[in-house]
């Protein structure tokens, strides 16, 4: 009776039991009887970044060994920095000097501007004045030479009447004599013949002043002719303000772009200072240390390597004859041969573009007639699963076997 409801129990957890080993069995019959390619022609890959020297200079410190363990931004090497140094002071020294030009340039530009303007304006005004002043000299010129013509018109006058009257007086002179005039008549005629040559004197006078005032007006004439050529010689220099505003505008952006020339010249500087200490561009070991301390080394020359352990990979040279059902994202298992067989798991990341014999240093060239059929092999990116390698053991180089599953 008591076995009865303990058999009734017992049937779930058996029953469930034989469906768990059901499954299992049939996963393990899957992944062994399963299509696969595999390759035993296949290396770990990873990142080695070779570390070269930016700038040139005597080592002065070493901070690190062969296959040393080392974090991004730690200090591999230093350099002696005091040439540079004294470069950031000198080019810092530069930049200021060319700021003070910036500065006295830009200054000069409304200066000048006022100046500039200012200047034209007078010279113009000035200009003006002496063409008013010519044209009234021309007009006194004109007039003294107007009072000339009359002053000759009146001389005119006057010689004629007083030949007229000399003519007279000779006449009467005669009649006087023999009494056959009156005294007086001839006293009369004699009196107003020293007038009229008493106005001829006065008329030859005022021909002398008034040719004499014409010389006058024709000389201040010139003079302000001459001055209204330099006013406007000085107008012709201030009409050129336009043209010195620009060009003391254009040595200010000359300046200017002095100032960023140092400035760039000065950055530079600092990044060269910087650049005397070498740090490392990610986590990684030291590998290939070729220097020592008091070697002078030269930009571009290669001082070490940082090998990145944490992102590896593994590079796959499948057959061309394997790659019928390679894809993409199929699953893969990677066995290290230094661990004896290991497994880490992975999948196919990419299949490569050509061949490995493409991408060597000297390609095969069929077409030379030298032609034997070999079968290519295409490099397999393999991405591994990194939480399997959590002690980063795989090292670039390391020899594996990968078996795909193309199913």
């Amino acid at each position: 009776m008591a076995s009865g409801p303990l058999s009734r129990l017992s049937r779930p957890w058996l029953l469930a039991a034989g469906v768990a080993l059901v499954a299992v069995a049939g996963f393990v019959a899957w992944r062994y009887l399963s299509p696969t390619v595999s390759t035993d022609d296949a290396q770990v890959a990873g990142h080695v970044s070779p570390i070269s020297a930016r700038v040139g200079g005597s080592i002065k410190a070493v901070h690190v060994a062969d296959n040393q363990a080392v974090k991004a931004n730690d200090i591999l090497i230093e350099i002696d920095p005091r040439d540079y140094e004294l470069a950031v002071a000198r080019a810092e020294a530069d930049l200021a000097a060319a700021a003070a030009s910036a500065t006295a340039a830009q200054s000069d530009v409304p200066v000048t501007t006022a100046s500039a303007t200012s200047g034209q304006q007078m010279a113009e005004a000035g200009t003006g004045s002496a063409e008013a002043a010519l044209l009234a000299a021309e007009r006194e010129v004109d007039a003294a030479h107007a009072k000339v013509s009359s002053a000759q018109a009146r001389l005119a006058e006057t010689t004629a009447n007083a030949t007229r009257t000399s003519q007279d007086l000779e006449r009467l002179r005669p009649l006087a004599a023999k009494d056959e005039i009156p005294r007086q008549q001839f006293e009369a005629a004699q009196t107003t013949a020293q007038a009229a040559r008493a106005a001829v004197d006065s008329a030859e006078a005022a021909v002398r002043q008034e040719q004499a005032n014409v010389q006058v007006t024709e000389a201040r004439r010139t003079q302000v002719a001459a001055q209204l050529r330099q006013a406007q010689a000085h107008t012709q220099g201030a009409n050129t303000a336009p043209q010195q505003i620009a060009l003391i505008r254009a040595r200010a952006g000359v300046a200017e772009a002095a100032v960023q020339q140092a400035r760039a010249a000065l950055e530079q500087a600092k990044v060269n200072l910087e650049r005397t200490t070498v740090r490392a561009p990610a986590d990684g070991v030291v590998s290939k240390r070729t220097l020592e301390v008091g070697q002078v080394v030269q930009p571009g020359q290669a001082l070490l390597a940082v090998t990145t352990l944490d992102d590896v990979w593994v590079v796959a040279n499948f057959k061309e004859t394997q790659l019928r059902d390679l894809r993409a994202g199929q699953s893969a298992t990677v066995s290290v041969d230094a661990f004896g067989g290991r497994d880490y798991t992975g999948h196919v990341e990419s299949i490569s573009a050509a061949t490995g014999a493409t991408f060597s240093l000297l390609p095969p060239d069929n077409a030379s007639g030298n032609f034997v059929k070999v079968v290519q092999r295409v490099p397999v990116r393999i991405a591994l699963d990194h939480a399997r390698d959590r002690d980063q053991v795989l090292r670039p180089g390391m020899s594996v076997t990968v078996s795909v599953s193309v199913r």
